[in-house]
């Protein structure tokens, strides 16, 4: 399913996959589609088998990519207070380079970033409903790092 590492360094954003070291989640991002608003869709994968959808959208004014990540959110149209219940981690997303350079997450069609960096992500997840019980039990770090590419 991935491609060796000499691949890594031209995979698009959108086929990336990353890894944090102390849980063993993933990220795995995947094609948008033809969404005006959204510009990257990824899941979390956390242990358990519990999984996040996540999505980026740019905001306006000071530009920055919001990520938000949700669990079980209920179907079709719904209402602020139910989008605030389901929504485990929401923050802009930051990357890295392999000299420190820090930047944002680009939209897709952009080479994958070395690094991924979700701020206060440990945290909000640990507070969120899918976490213990019969959720996931090991809460990831903030950092994520390119670990391959989905062919």
């Amino acid at each position: 399913m991935f491609t060796g590492s000499a691949a890594i360094a031209a995979c698009p954003i959108e086929l990336s996959v990353y890894g944090e070291a102390q849980s063993g989640s993933e990220i795995d991002f995947s094609l948008t589609g033809t969404s005006a608003t959204v510009t990257n869709s990824f899941r979390m994968i956390l242990d358990n088998n519990v999984v996040l959808n996540g999505i980026v959208m740019w905001n306006e004014g000071v530009s920055r990519p919001n990520g938000v990540l949700m669990y079980k959110c209920p179907e079709g149209d719904v209402t602020g207070e139910e989008l605030a219940a389901c929504t485990a981690w929401h923050g802009v997303i930051y990357t890295s380079d392999d000299k420190g350079g820090i930047g944002l997450l680009p939209a897709e069609g952009v080479e994958a970033p070395k690094t991924l960096i979700l701020p206060d992500l440990g945290q909000s997840l640990r507070q969120s409903s899918a976490y213990g019980g019969n959720g996931f039990s090991k809460v990831p770090w903030d950092v994520f790092a390119l670990k391959g590419c989905q062919e």
